[in-house]
């Protein structure tokens, strides 16, 4: 605790001599505007907080985050700081580009940003949810810190410095949508998240009508450090094959990560269709020949496929994870969704929500 206090210390420090006032004179200055107008405030932040109604949100706005905490943001920020390359992905859809003063670490190992946003690369960074900057956070003076669940103290002592913040936690389409829908409401940009979050629906309705009564295959998805790393029924990725109208056949697993599997188990599951995720350390090339694998009928009739990756990877909850599905299905059952289709449908998303046209190779994974 100790320590914990030297550092919030330091920043208070910090953030006196950039601001001309201390921490708490920030918040009695808030505190002061809020109860003029507190019987107002707490009838519009219920409503903005709750709608999900195509109209943008109305300020002050209190917004209930993954760890359950209530935050109120009383003006529409003008200033961001994402510390979740998630996050960052869905500001930029959300066209909050221009808000944002600072980002996570390794920003410039996602493709995302040089297609869709490329002055973003330029900007501080405050670290990972391992070694986050709490002080260089600090210093950007945002008006709105949202972090990952990860960092929910940090989010606290960011909130003790006058820096509202927001915790996230999008690991299926269920909090995804959740997320998005928060984020609308917190930078006034909830039209937008609500046309994201129906062209996400629609697509999955086309989906799961598509495949009711067709044949699923197996499918077993390899992971990225490992072609024995595989994802069960308790991982996003599980959702993203079930959509596209596969069967995965590492469901039987319970872990909530990426589970390491024998090369007798890959052998008894036997699947029809491997699908390498978009990040691996490998080639489709290097598991095909592996000689332990020669009898799986998936390697025997030439059905692996390489996830792409040259956008972003569509194995994560990100703004475009349907996408995911959708490529996933134009492989399983090209007799119902074509190669084109999917192209059409990815390249609309992009134009649409980050500004760029990708290639069909981009969209490929050639």
């Amino acid at each position: 605790m100790m320590k914990k206090a030297s550092a919030l210390l330091a920043v208070c420090v910090l953030l006196a001599g950039l601001w001309g006032c201390s921490p708490s004179q920030s918040s009695s200055s808030q505190s002061t505007s809020s109860s003029q107008s507190e019987s107002s405030s707490q009838t519009e932040s219920s409503s903005a907080s709750q709608s999900q109604s195509s109209s943008e949100a109305t300020f002050p706005v209190t917004i209930t985050d993954a760890a359950g905490r209530e935050v109120t943001i009383e003006k529409e920020p003008e200033t961001l700081v994402s510390g979740y390359y998630i996050t960052s992905s869905m500001l930029m859809a959300l066209g909050q580009t221009e808000k944002l003063v600072g980002i996570e670490a390794k920003a410039d190992t996602r493709p995302i940003y040089s297609l869709a946003a490329p002055t973003l690369l330029e900007l501080p960074n405050v670290g990972t949810a391992k070694e986050f900057d709490l002080e260089g956070c600090a210093a950007l003076k945002p008006d709105l810190a949202i972090l990952p669940v990860k960092l929910k103290d940090s989010a606290e002592d960011l909130e003790e410095l006058g820096i509202p913040s927001i915790v996230v936690s999008p690991e299926n389409l269920e909090q995804l949508a959740d997320t998005l829908t928060m984020l609308g409401q917190a930078t006034g940009s909830s039209e937008r998240a609500e046309k994201i979050l129906n062209f996400t629906k629609e697509k999955q309705e086309f989906l799961q009508t598509s495949f009711q009564d067709v044949e699923k295959p197996s499918v077993y998805l390899a992971g990225n450090s490992s072609f024995l790393n595989t994802a069960g029924a308790k991982m996003y990725q599980n959702t993203l094959i079930e959509l596209g109208g596969g069967v995965n056949v590492a469901a039987e697993l319970e872990d909530t990560y990426w589970s390491e599997i024998s090369y007798e188990q890959l052998l008894a599951w036997n699947p029809s269709v491997i699908v390498i995720a978009p990040e691996a350390s490998y080639t489709k090339e290097e598991l095909m020949q592996d000689a332990q694998l020669s009898q799986l009928d998936a390697v025997k009739n030439g059905k692996v496929y390489q996830m792409p990756s040259s956008i972003e990877a569509w194995d994560s909850p990100v703004p475009s994870a349907i996408l995911g599905s959708l490529w996933m299905a134009s492989v399983l059952h090209e007799d119902v969704y074509t190669s084109e289709q999917f192209q059409q449908d990815a390249t609309s998303f992009y134009s649409e929500f980050y500004g760029f046209t990708p290639t069909s190779a981009m969209l490929s994974g050639e």
